[in-house]
């Protein structure tokens, strides 16, 4: 009798090209000087380095590197809902920048109120932390022996584009390496 796999937990992965990674940093960059708001939330919230997720909401008509971005998104959105066999037309809920210190990390969390999340990866110096995807059964896992794969460790490298399920928990790993590391965060509806 065959073993069958069930209910898979998909993890959508692709590359995007160098120019749009270059007019994103530079926006990055700027925004992260002059979003007063986003580091005042940075620093009340203790996160290494600067986040635009509580300060600005709309960077897709702010800047056309940002609305180019979103226009991608949405169309790799759409490719991983296909494959997931949804019957939905993903929108692009929120977007945000992040630029994470040397050593800096963020702990396990979902994304509440979203059906798809995912993360591009900009800039990213070598030693960088990792993202760590949790094996969603794991807090069922009462008495089952110990597994190779409760964790899934994915090495950000620049112009990575990583979509998943909002409900699957993540999270984002110290590193040893110098330099900030930008990236962008995303929700789709």
């Amino acid at each position: 009798m065959p073993t069958h796999q069930l209910f898979p937990t998909l993890l959508f992965e692709t590359e995007i090209e160098s120019p749009l990674l270059q007019e994103l940093a530079h926006s990055i960059r700027s925004l992260a000087t002059d979003d007063s708001a986003g580091r005042k939330w940075s620093e009340e919230h203790r996160y290494a380095g600067y986040t635009s997720y509580a300060s600005l909401n709309d960077l897709p008509r702010r800047d056309p590197a940002f609305a180019d971005l979103a226009k991608l998104l949405t169309r790799h959105a759409r490719s991983f809902t296909r494959d997931a066999g949804w019957e939905v037309k993903p929108k692009l809920d929120s977007l945000w920048v992040n630029v994470l210190k040397a050593g800096g990390h963020h702990s396990g969390h979902i994304h509440p109120h979203s059906i798809l999340s995912g993360t591009l990866y900009v800039e990213v110096p070598a030693g960088s932390g990792a993202i760590r995807f949790e094996d969603p059964r794991l807090p069922l896992m009462m008495a089952a022996p110990p597994r190779e794969e409760t964790f899934v460790t994915i090495q950000p490298r620049p112009g990575l584009l990583l979509l998943w399920e909002s409900w699957l928990r993540h999270e984002v790993l110290a590193g040893s390496g110098r330099g900030d590391r930008l990236s962008i965060s995303f929700n789709f509806a």
